[in-house]
């Protein structure tokens, strides 16, 4: 499409917007948690059945063997067939925040849904090949019939963070990373923000967390709750080596202002204690929490503050059900619950028919 999503009125919603349907891409990949994929399947089943009491889940899977034995576990879980829908479309790997669709809405519009298709090349091309996950928005979008926009540039769904009231939120230790977008200055991805996701104030904080092999994704460290609130992951412990990242990132944040020139209110999230798998330490933290309608899935990790946190975003989210998922296996692959999803608003017009 020749204009932008902002020049024809879409907007990228908040995550805790009304949602049609939540994203996966069924894991498949070994090598992205190495010698412990047995359990990961397991856990997948286990979050989106938690989640279809709630909501649609669509779910990206290679090809109909795979199809199959998906449909199996999930039947088999008990899990409503009514409430997922299986879409044959191929993938590299499972970080469906990263390659999902991006989806656009203007309610306005004859073609109220849309699809944002960036550009995908793995975290600065850590993980050849990922020339399938590249292309799963568009191949989303010709199986929905819906428009798609091609930015051009590199971009993944975990580096940005939207209040749904103009502002987003995101890292320079990422998108200004030379291994995305070299020839781009901090002005032009700013205005690739503006036009695609249409939000008018690109808030910027210097670093993510340690073990983020994404070179600094937000939704590992500060996260949107509400229009006027950012919940930022904080590390009490003056030795471990989040504690100067975190510190400085909260300094920021609390200077920061919306679109309308007020201050955010500032809520602290604890860090787990350091968890490690083979001596790597892995990007444990509870801003991965996944959104959706009438509940927040918090990842835990066997850890005193799983309770803190969850505590915590109850009081953000009083009229959700907000719930612990054990995620220690799923950080093996470096990444937990935000990483593996992506949220489908809900929009007026048709467009959210299951297909």
């Amino acid at each position: 499409m020749n204009k932008t999503p902002r020049q024809l009125g879409y907007r990228f919603p908040a995550e805790w917007e009304p949602q049609a349907a939540t994203w996966f891409s069924w894991p498949h990949n070994k090598e992205t948690w190495p010698g412990k994929f047995d359990p990961i399947p397991g856990v997948f089943t286990g979050i989106v059945k938690t989640l279809a009491a709630y909501q649609h889940v669509n779910i990206n899977v290679v090809d109909d063997a795979m199809a199959g034995d998906v449909r199996s576990r999930l039947l088999d879980a008990k899990v409503d067939p009514a409430r997922f829908t299986l879409y044959t479309i191929p993938t590299n790997d499972s970080w469906c925040r990263d390659h999902g669709p991006a989806f656009v809405i203007n309610p306005n519009s004859p073609e109220p849904l849309a699809v944002v298709d960036w550009g995908y090349n793995a975290w600065g091309g850590k993980y050849p090949p990922y020339d399938l996950d590249d292309i799963v928005p568009s191949r989303v979008a010709e199986q929905r019939r819906l428009p798609v926009f091609h930015p051009g540039i590199i971009m993944e769904g975990g580096a940005i963070d939207v209040n749904g009231e103009g502002c987003l939120l995101t890292s320079r230790s990422c998108l200004l990373n030379q291994n995305r977008n070299p020839a781009l200055t901090q002005k032009e991805i700013e205005d690739y923000l503006a036009e695609y996701y249409n939000v008018d104030k690109v808030l910027w904080v210097d670093e993510g967390i340690a073990g983020d092999d994404t070179d600094g994704h937000i939704d590992d460290s500060a996260r949107f709750v509400g229009p006027h609130t950012i919940a930022a992951v904080v590390e009490k412990n003056p030795a471990d080596e989040n504690n100067k990242i975190l510190q400085k990132n909260l300094t920021a944040l609390k200077g920061m202002t919306d679109a309308h020139g007020n201050h955010f209110r500032i809520i602290e999230l604890p860090m787990p204690s350091p968890l490690f798998f083979n001596g790597q330490r892995l990007p444990a933290s509870y801003a991965n929490f996944l959104i959706a309608n009438d509940v927040v899935l918090v990842p835990t990790f066997r850890d005193p503050n799983d309770i803190t946190a969850i505590e915590i975003l109850q009081r953000q989210f009083q009229d959700r059900a907000v719930l612990g998922i054990d995620c220690v296996d799923l950080a093996w692959g470096l990444g937990t619950l935000h990483c593996i999803s992506q949220q489908e608003p809900k929009v007026s017009g048709g467009k959210n028919t299951i297909s």
